[in-house]
């Protein structure tokens, strides 16, 4: 197989946007190879543009996803040759020479169906096999079967699949499990990272690092999955960590930062610095809005966003009501380093499993540097609670979001400062329908009133590690009543849910999804921690358990 790391120079050309490339690529045949997994603004250059800008299709994802009929090549040969024609219609160009993707056949589930029984019944409906793709696909095949989140997302999204895994945990299904934990080995094997979906045009970041915590989940079913996986966990620590060496105080280098008193955490970073393909005008619109910016500028922090998963949030912006005022890259990230803390427990405990001792010590130095770091760089003294750090300032940033629990679910918090968020958590963040994503309404999705299943889970999880039950419980309750209430309402599970009240969520580039894998996941692992083990529920019980029992607690085994 070829991959970008076995890639030697040669000069492809290539045009995008009007503007002759250099790509360095090998021979012919790795030209090919090259050429089928490079994005399709890439591929297709000014006719991709111009077919997105002309707004043909109302999800730009559509034409980011249309599969070539011939070489894209011949294509743009065409499209140069006919578009200046008489009587030449783009759309008639556009269906000729592409095969566009295609919505199957709406899930319409049996009637009378439980919550339980409508998310059993999603798992088969969720699923693709797609170990081989047409040429000129954007989409990357992957060896074995996945679970993709639903409605528009067509393929298999990174830190979506870590909490669609709780739910196929919760169903039986390890079998899928494993799957999509080879999957992404493979990835890590072939890429060096796990992309953010297994499109051409995601290859360019990663998303949240959950894989070690999906191995992790696999090994509580047995075996020895920490070894087994050991060597694609460091391919992806490799890859959050490169030129962390040549750092010098105050410099960082794409995903890794080095403060001025040496300390080394993370930030969000994308290779590229051109639209996201899957929203080119959206982006192109954003950066028009701040003309007092370079255009790539802001194309790079929308990406980076984009791989944070929390695309897109206030508390990636200078100004909550003004998406042009994006710095991601400036911003280190208290979620993302806690993932990171988590990676290196997880590798050292790896490492020691292998018999590898020198190497698990090196890990858990690692953790204990990056705990320190957190504590001194990403907590707010002030106002008691966790928070990301300003590159650009210097300082720990004052907004509190839902992030603020991550230190809490990889257990690096201590007591003192865990029970002072749990504080804040239920002053701020916990609503009727479940907790906050943010505490301001900026129109985006990853702001108020918006609730994410993921972040709910963290959040429950978390507090619970630190006996923090009652909130934990607060938590779990309010968020799968809101489920519940959704569902006996419209039968259907979705994206995101707004927990001002009970209700769906909104904001955002695109229209709510339904499906949906981390909401299946989180509601039904959420659904065995306040249902007896002995007596599982299939629907919300009328009343919740008692905040200080052992369910509460989260101690029933539900594996």
């Amino acid at each position: 197989m070829i991959t970008p790391q076995k890639l030697r120079p040669r000069l492809l050309p290539l045009v995008l946007g009007g503007a002759l490339l250099a790509i360095s690529v090998p021979g012919y045949a790795e030209e090919i190879a090259y050429r089928q997994t490079a994005p399709p603004d890439i591929l297709l250059g000014p006719l991709f543009n111009d077919v997105q800008s002309a707004k043909l299709f109302a999800d730009q994802k559509t034409f980011a996803d249309a599969v070539p009929k011939s070489d894209p090549l011949t294509i743009l040969a065409d499209y140069r040759m006919q578009r200046h024609q008489s009587g030449f219609d783009l759309r008639h160009f556009v269906e000729m020479n592409f095969t566009l993707p295609h919505e199957g056949e709406k899930y319409v589930p049996p009637a009378g169906q439980s919550l339980r029984e409508h998310i059993d019944g999603l798992w088969p409906v969720l699923t693709r096999t797609t170990d081989k793709a047409d040429k000129w696909d954007s989409l990357l095949p992957l060896p074995k079967p996945y679970v993709v989140p639903g409605g528009r997302f067509r393929e298999v999204y990174y830190w979506d699949s870590y909490f669609t895994m709780l739910g196929l945990a919760q169903s039986g299904h390890w079998d899928k499990i494993r799957d999509m934990v080879d999957n992404f080995a493979w990835e890590l094997d072939a890429w060096g990272h796990i992309p953010n979906g297994n499109r051409t045009y995601y290859l360019s970041r990663s998303q949240p690092p959950f894989f070690a915590l999906m191995v992790e989940l696999l090994a509580t079913h047995g075996g020895d999955a920490l070894k087994k996986y050991r060597p694609q966990m460091e391919k992806e620590y490799a890859y959050w960590m490169e030129g962390v060496d040549a750092l010098q105080p105050g410099q960082a280098n794409k995903r890794v930062v080095k403060l001025d008193d040496g300390a080394i955490l993370n930030r969000y970073w994308d290779d590229r610095d051109t639209p996201r393909p899957e929203s080119w005008l959206d982006d192109i619109t954003t950066a028009k809005s701040n003309p007092d910016r370079p255009a790539t500028e802001i194309y790079r922090d929308l990406r980076a966003a984009a791989a944070s998963g929390w695309d897109f949030s206030s508390r990636w912006m200078d100004d909550p009501q003004k998406l042009g005022t994006i710095r991601t890259t400036s911003i280190v990230p208290v979620d993302l380093n806690s993932l990171m803390f988590k990676m290196e427990k997880l590798l050292a405990q790896a490492s020691q499993d292998s018999g590898d001792t020198a190497s698990a010590n090196q890990y858990e130095a690692l953790a204990a540097a990056r705990q320190k770091a957190i504590e001194r760089h990403l907590w707010n003294e002030k106002a008691g609670w966790y928070a990301d750090y300003d590159l650009k300032n210097n300082k720990v940033r004052n907004p509190l979001t839902a992030a603020a629990l991550f230190p809490l679910y990889v257990k690096a918090a201590s007591q003192e400062r865990a029970n002072k968020v749990a504080s804040a958590t239920s002053s701020h963040l916990i609503k009727p329908g479940g907790i906050s994503t943010t505490t301001i309404n900026s129109g985006q999705q990853w702001d108020a009133p918006n609730g994410w299943a993921p972040l709910q889970w963290v959040a429950t999880e978390g507090l619970q590690n630190y006996g923090q039950n009652k909130v934990a419980m607060d938590v779990t309750w309010r968020f799968l009543k809101n489920v519940q209430h959704t569902y006996d309402r419209e039968q259907k599970l979705v994206e995101k849910y707004d927990v001002s009240s009970t209700g769906t969520g909104g904001g955002g580039e695109y229209p709510l999804q339904d499906g949906f894998g981390w909401s299946n996941g989180v509601t039904l692992k959420m659904l065995d921690q306040v249902c007896a083990k002995e007596k599982p529920c299939d629907s919300v019980p009328d009343n919740p358990p008692a905040a200080n029992d052992d369910v509460a607690a989260g101690k029933r085994s539900t594996q």
